[in-house]
């Protein structure tokens, strides 16, 4: 058996990276040079394709010609390649960029290794030395490195850590670890318990690839129940390094190549489970041609012993009822075949225990001399003759298949045939296989007859032998493609990013907005600056929101969103529009028993003090000023720390010269809030 784990082969940096460059290879103008800075990816073959299109692989010495040749006016594009390049030369080239129009520049660095970047630029300083784990002379790391500001420091293991620290006089200062993203999993473990006994204070940054950790994860357990394992990747690339190590370390029968033609196949002996899996930079046909190899041989092998077998048993001349015997066809005819079964009885196949199609010719599917597998069906031991059924045994073998597909969980492709109440009827290499309603990925009473004649991927879920039964699933498939999406979107998410996504649920705790591939909360705190009672008074499911990233849990697989922002912020808007002084119109809202309450702007409501609404004593507040009235009022007193603003319409009244004129009077109004105290 082969098993392919399913994390092998390219990452979504790689991915993102071979995808750009493809479609840069399409769109290339007559006379353009396209290059990469150093390789690509690490993978030889892939590096040899790139050759063979024209794409020119630059060194130090490239880099300088091939400038001056863009300084000439001959149009170029420079890919910077997945493992980044140092900040000298990045902002050298970006620089050169600008300046010149011939010049192009594709940076094609992995998120994950732009996020290391970050965090050097960021966090080191001369007084907290910045630690890597990882391999000194790799170019991720001479990229990562350039970025510190102060002392930085690469080692390669745990080991290495410990012996430096041990060396040290003086551990009584901060320290920052990071560690390259194809790291081993367990020594990155490792190394920051070394650090954290060794110093008081430190900080370390969790900078592994997800994928990676994954795909390590994922070898550690293929690797322990295989008998053997192929570990596919080049020799310079650092993730299939830690690959082999993980796989080596549970079996070992674990082979490192980089491609099909490296396989030494007798190695592998008498192996029966056999898993494969490969780094970051192998591409899928590298993968497909290995397994493609291996599978073949274990088929070649598995006939062989048969072949033996079966010799063994025609020597023994026992042909019964249900045994799986195989002959060398003697006879042809447009009803039936005849099969030298070696054990002094004649084999008779009829067309219906062949195949069901009235169309073939018998002639066309055999000749003299093949060898064919059937099983017993009737024996007459008087005549010496045995009726078999090819079909029989073809529907074995597909039955076989599909435990197979169950077991390894293999995408497959599947003909739909028939759509019914419970689902869908499909065909796998000849056998009926059902794909129940729930498991279509559609909701429940969808019409699904259009699926009827169409191919889709789907993952055998189930196989029973009585009643013989075979479940499968579109939903897994399409799960799992969403599931690669979220992960390469949260490979590119940041604190800050803006998004503009549909709203998917509302909740009594805020709403959930999908961002292209997960969904973010924006809590009912952050929805709005108007006051409502629940999120549905403001918002529905469908409608779109521009929000921001708050906050990132990759742990917890949480995205915090925001949708409030300073420039929207009633009080700011309010404050950017009118002082104290000022003489605004204004609506009432609100009638209390002390005063008005009124609309300075959207969301700002100022209070009008009843001995600031008339030039006169008045009892009512409702005989004078009634909710709906826009009426001219002076602001006279602005509370930033509360946020709360008095009015006066009094002081623009005509003032009259009374004997003693009453002093306009400006009143907090303390905490009152319109929405409690209106009348």
């Amino acid at each position: 058996m082969i098993i392919v784990a399913e994390n092998a082969g390219f990452c979504f940096g790689v991915r993102r990276a071979t995808d750009t460059l493809e479609r840069l290879i399409e769109e290339k103008r007559e006379g353009e040079l396209l290059c990469t800075l150093g390789r690509l990816i690490h993978n030889e073959q892939y590096c040899e394709y790139l050759a063979s299109k024209g794409i020119l692989e630059l060194d130090e010495n490239g880099l300088e010609k091939i400038l001056e040749t863009a300084r000439e006016g001959q149009r170029v594009t420079i890919v910077i390649r997945t493992h980044g390049v140092e900040k000298s030369i990045q902002e050298r080239l970006e620089n050169e960029a600008q300046n010149n129009s011939n010049l192009t520049i594709v940076d094609c660095t992995c998120p994950y290794v732009k996020k290391i970047h970050k965090i050097a630029d960021e966090n080191s300083c001369e007084s907290e030395p910045f630690y890597l784990i990882g391999k000194e002379d790799h170019p991720e790391v001479r990229s990562i490195m350039s970025y510190v500001h102060g002392q930085g420091q690469c080692f390669l293991n745990g080991e290495e850590l410990e012996n430096y620290i041990n060396r040290l006089e003086n551990t009584d200062f901060s320290v920052i670890l990071v560690a390259q993203t194809t790291q081993k999993l367990t020594e990155w473990k490792k190394c920051q318990k070394i650090l954290k006994k060794g110093f008081k204070n430190t900080k370390i940054f969790d900078t592994i690839c997800i994928v990676t950790e994954k795909r390590q994860a994922e070898a550690m357990e293929l690797s322990r129940e295989c008998d053997a394992m192929i570990v596919i990747g080049g020799k310079e690339s650092s993730n299939t390094q830690k690959l082999y190590q993980v796989c080596k370390t549970n079996c070992e029968n674990s082979f490192w190549i980089q491609s099909a033609s490296d396989l030494d196949l007798d190695k592998f002996g008498n192996a029966k489970k056999i898993g494969i899996t490969a780094g970051a930079s192998t591409p899928d046909s590298i993968i497909q041609e290995v397994k493609n190899v291996m599978k073949g041989i274990m088929e070649e092998s598995f006939a062989e012993l048969f072949a033996k077998e079966c010799e063994e048993n025609a020597t023994k001349a026992k042909v019964y009822r249900g045994a799986t015997v195989t002959g060398i066809v003697m006879a042809i005819s447009e009803k039936e075949i005849e099969l030298d079964l070696g054990a002094k009885a004649t084999g008779v196949i009829t067309r219906d225990q062949i195949t069901d199609s009235n169309d073939v010719k018998l002639a066309d599917m055999f000749k003299i001399g093949d060898t064919v597998e059937a099983s017993v069906i009737e024996v007459s031991d008087r005549d010496g003759i045995a009726i078999l059924s090819k079909k029989k045994v073809d529907g074995l073998k597909s039955w076989k298949k599909m435990a197979e597909y169950c077991e390894s969980k293999e995408v497959v492709s599947a003909k739909v045939t028939e759509a019914t109440k419970g689902g869908l009827v499909a065909e796998i290499e000849g056998v009926r296989v059902f794909i129940p309603m729930s498991m279509i990925g559609v909701a429940k009473g969808a019409d699904i007859s259009g699926y009827v004649g169409t191919t889709q991927e789907v993952i055998v879920t189930e196989v029973k032998e009585s009643p013989k039964k075979v479940v499968a699933s579109m939903k897994l498939v399409a799960d799992a493609k969403k599931k690669e999406a979220k992960e390469a979107l949260w490979a590119t998410l940041e604190e800050g990013m803006v998004f503009e996504g549909p709203v998917k649920s509302v909740v009594p705790f805020g709403v959930f907005v999908d961002i292209g591939g997960a969904d973010g909360l924006v809590h009912r705190s952050e929805l709005s600056w108007k006051k409502f009672k629940n999120p549905s008074d403001i918002v529905k499911v469908g409608d779109v929101l521009r929000v921001f990233i708050k906050a990132l849990d990759k742990e917890n697989d949480k995205i915090s969103l925001g949708c409030r922002t300073d420039e929207d912020n009633p009080w700011n808007i309010f404050k950017g529009q009118y002082a104290v002084d000022d003489v605004c119109e204004v609506k009432v809202v609100g009638i209390t028993s002390f005063g008005a309450f009124a609309e300075i702007v959207p969301g700002v409501d100022g209070l009008i003090h009843i001995s600031q609404i008339a030039d006169q004593k008045i009892e009512n507040v409702a005989d004078v000023i009634k909710v709906g009235d826009v009426v001219n009022a002076k602001i006279v007193a602005i509370d930033d720390e509360k946020n709360k603003v008095s009015l006066s319409v009094r002081a623009l009244l005509p003032k009259a010269e009374p004997e003693a004129e009453e002093e306009a009077q400006v009143i907090d109004p303390v905490d009152a809030d319109p929405a409690e105290d209106a009348e």
